[in-house]
């Protein structure tokens, strides 16, 4: 599973930045690490220097072999929020995605889905 971070020009992209969101998404997702190819994030700063709540956002898309993009968001005051809240909405996503698949390829719901 390849991940690719971007960010825009109001959030310094630091080494270690990258580092963590990497080792996030990796932790979280490596139960589909067989079924994805790339996962993107993008970080924006959408008020740039204005700040305000939920000035924050992260953009994740999965890229699943064989199958269409999954992409959730997720806004928040702060990167680590933005972060964890669209971790965890493209977690649920694909569960929901996968699991769907499964339904349909068996007939019937797996108890593991």
């Amino acid at each position: 599973m390849q991940i690719q971070i971007n960010s825009d020009h109001h959030i310094t992209g630091s080494p270690e930045l990258a580092g963590h969101v990497q080792a996030l998404v990796r932790d979280t997702l490596d139960r589909y690490s067989d079924r994805i190819t790339r996962v993107e994030v993008h970080l924006n700063d959408l008020n740039s220097i204005k700040g305000g709540s939920h000035d924050k956002r992260c953009l994740m898309e999965a890229r699943l072999g064989g199958l269409g993009p999954v992409a959730v968001n997720h806004e928040a005051e702060n990167l680590d929020l933005a972060i964890n809240g669209a971790l965890e909405k493209l977690e649920h996503a694909l569960e929901h995605k996968l699991g769907k698949l499964a339904v349909t390829a068996t007939g019937k719901r797996s108890v593991n889905e």
